[in-house]
């Protein structure tokens, strides 16, 4: 089975150690390669990472703030547990922030990223991915909302959005056994890209907020 194609990096900046460290170590946990409940080894992970354990130490500690990790004393540190009662209050936060995040980007974002976002949307509309492959199309979904908040070019919306996608994908992942594809859910982007990429500020956010009710309504199906 061939590989699904890489998305491009959603930002290009040179990192520092810390921050890579807490970028990778929280995609993990997102995307369940650490799995809910599992014990956080600041030491393996260092190693795995190829960091130090300084800035591994750093990143675990921003990642208690977001809610993947928890750290309890003389037991140790662990990923968090996945609790699906969060699932609607999540989905309210971002069904009022993500149409904000789609509108602004349609509106304020410049012209190299609206390439970007066309791009993006070319490569998804291009996609014919297997049935086994759902984990990988979620790393779709991560880059496409990572790069619609950050083309709202407010700092402040972009972290609050990063913070409730990241537990919003996290659920996904965990029940995508249970959903029959998540291609469709991943093709949905191609028109909010394309609207976000035209400046189609109303016709954005009205995708974004139909892209987040679906979610949370095929997760509420299958639990």
């Amino acid at each position: 089975m061939n590989a699904l194609p890489a998305m491009p990096p959603a930002e290009d900046e040179a990192l520092s150690q810390a921050e890579a460290a807490y970028r990778q170590l929280r995609d993990k946990l997102i995307m369940l390669d650490i799995r809910p409940g599992e014990p956080i080894n600041d030491g393996q992970l260092a190693t795995e990472l190829g960091f130090g354990r300084t800035p591994v130490r750093e990143a675990i500690k921003r990642l208690e703030v977001d809610h993947l990790v928890v750290s309890y004393p003389r037991r140790g540190t662990f990923a968090t547990t996945v609790d699906f009662t969060e699932l609607a209050d999540v989905s309210e936060i971002r069904e009022l922030l993500e149409p904000l995040a789609a509108r602004r980007a349609a509106k304020r974002a410049n012209t190299a990223m609206r390439e970007e976002l066309l791009d993006v949307a070319k490569a998804i509309s291009e996609l014919a991915p297997t049935p086994a492959q759902s984990r990988e199309l979620m790393r779709y979904d991560l880059t496409v909302h990572r790069l619609i908040y950050r083309a709202a070019a407010n700092p402040h919306l972009e972290d609050t959005l990063i913070r409730y996608d990241n537990l919003a994908t996290r659920i996904w992942c965990l029940v995508l056994d249970k959903v029959p594809s998540v291609s469709g859910h991943i093709s949905e982007h191609v028109d909010l890209l394309k609207a976000v990429a035209e400046g189609d500020a109303d016709k954005a956010g009205e995708l974004a907020l139909h892209h987040v009710t679906s979610f949370e309504e095929t997760i509420r199906k299958v639990l």
